[in-house]
């Protein structure tokens, strides 16, 4: 699969995603090539940034353990993924989206890949930044997931694909604040 046709998965339900049915990469494969590599991400940029200019999380941060946010980020994270397949596939059974548990836990790794690599942000010790860099994440988020639902789910109603959307970004949206808390509280 060409980075072209990569770049065409959040833009549409026809491009790229073909392909990647085409392909049908095994869940296992996917977890280890793609979702454990990526994850790893957030924790390593959030321990990067705390112990570097921690200043930038506010007053408490200094007297953090950055080595054990970093890890109950990590594990949160891998939590969050396995919950996130299962509400995909929930949620389009519910919509009367024919997706599989593969392609359910496969879309959920695919769509968080703008948000795992959005913690790069956290190399610039600016909060509003890494927030307007992370507000974009979570649009390209939300189209893989339009998209995805559409492309995997074989039913291409736009409302269906809409609706099924807003109740998964709504669930991501509290667990990604879940994980927030953990972080910085």
């Amino acid at each position: 699969m060409s980075l072209l046709s990569l770049a065409k998965l959040p833009l549409s339900a026809d491009e790229g995603w073909p392909d990647l049915e085409r392909i049908h990469p095994g869940i296992l494969k996917v977890f280890l090539l793609l979702v454990l590599p990526l994850s790893l991400l957030p924790p390593a940029m959030l321990y990067f940034a705390g112990t570097h200019y921690p200043e930038v999380f506010g007053p408490a941060a200094h007297a953090r353990d950055w080595a054990v946010v970093a890890a109950v980020f990590l594990v949160a994270e891998l939590a969050t993924y396995a919950l996130m397949g299962w509400l995909i596939k929930q949620v389009g059974n519910t919509n009367g989206l024919a997706i599989d548990p593969h392609d359910a836990y496969l879309l959920a790794a695919i769509a968080a890949v703008p948000l795992w690599v959005s913690s790069l942000s956290l190399l610039v010790p600016s909060l509003i930044f890494s927030a307007a860099v992370s507000s974009i994440a979570l649009a390209l988020s939300c189209a893989l997931l339009y998209q995805g639902l559409q492309a995997l789910g074989r039913k291409r109603e736009a409302v269906v694909a809409t609706e099924a959307v807003q109740i998964v970004i709504g669930a991501g949206l509290i667990a990604w604040a879940l994980l927030l808390v953990l972080a910085l509280v």
